[in-house]
């Protein structure tokens, strides 16, 4: 289901006049109404939304590590130590972040920037959702909605290209080399969990650290390396772990490297880090038995 549109209710606007101040002149609310032209994002999910519902030409600056598109304009403005006087320097009539850090809502809010936060998403539907969001403070609702009809199509079609199997193989997401990991209840185990796939990992704690006795006595049917680009993880240094050779990832050959941040960002690209997983599920037989997850 695709939440209903409520984005300018989540934009918090300085010149509103929600703060009880003075009411908003005629003349400003028309302007407010306009769509905006500089936008400044401070991390790379917002950026690759904004770029996604066509809202790209209205970019002036992107954090630093907002490194797709690769013609979005890379600043070093940073989204964890956001500075609000560098920000302000580009002009902004919009900014879009996600994480209110070092408490620059208020103070974008103080200047008269308009403002529209969208958190990590925990769903796939809060992804359709934040979608519209930026669509609608952008002037882009029917690009937003057209995105969004496009991905559902796109994950329909992923899903139904991977075997339905009587019991789901199970799998390690590995996000570092101590073994840190994800539950199905996280955003990205949902989307394992949509491929067929169940973790090992379980319990309260969605991002555990599991102990590698664990890991080893689980024996998952796959492993997914997620930290092959930030800690040069590769599945011939996992093979090399004491007793890892003996798991049936290892001895299958399906440990894997995945794009850590397809697999971290919750925005459009979400349809290729499935894609990727996908093929790699598509290539063990349905009838294959699957390891039965750690109690």
């Amino acid at each position: 289901m695709i939440a209903p549109l409520a984005a300018l209710a989540l934009v918090a606007t300085a010149c509103s006049g929600s703060d009880g101040e003075d009411p908003v002149p005629a003349d400003k609310a028309g302007a407010a109404a306009d769509e905006p032209q500089a936008i400044v994002s401070l991390s790379p999910t917002t950026t690759e939304m904004l770029y996604a519902v066509g809202a790209g030409d209205q970019v002036v600056a992107v954090d630093e590590r907002s490194d797709f598109p690769s013609d979005a304009p890379v600043t070093d403005l940073s989204g964890y130590t956001p500075n609000l006087e560098a920000i302000l320097g580009y002009g902004p009539d919009l900014v879009v972040l996600t994480d209110d850090n070092a408490d620059i809502v208020a103070g974008l809010e103080r200047s008269g920037v308009e403002v529209l936060q969208l958190p990590a998403a925990q769903t796939l539907d809060e992804t359709y959702t934040q979608l519209e969001q930026v669509g609608a403070a952008t002037g882009n609702i029917g690009e937003a909605a057209e995105l969004v009809s496009e991905i559902q199509t796109d994950i329909d079609g992923i899903v139904a290209s991977v075997p339905e199997r009587e019991t789901p193989l199970t799998y390690f997401h590995e996000l570092d080399d101590t073994y840190y990991t994800v539950t199905d209840a996280t955003y990205v185990g949902e989307v394992y969990s949509m491929l067929g796939l169940t973790s090992i990992a379980t319990g309260d704690d969605t991002y555990p650290q599991l102990s590698e006795e664990l890991i080893l006595e689980a024996d998952p049917d796959l492993v997914f390396l997620a930290d092959g680009q930030c800690c040069g993880v590769t599945p011939e240094t996992v093979a090399q772990r004491p007793g890892w050779d003996g798991l049936t990832a290892v001895r299958e050959d399906r440990v894997h490297v995945v794009d850590e941040d397809l697999a971290s960002r919750w925005g459009p690209r979400i349809v290729d880090f499935m894609r990727e997983v996908a093929a790699i599920v598509a290539q063990i037989p349905a009838d294959q038995p699957a390891n039965q997850p750690a109690p």
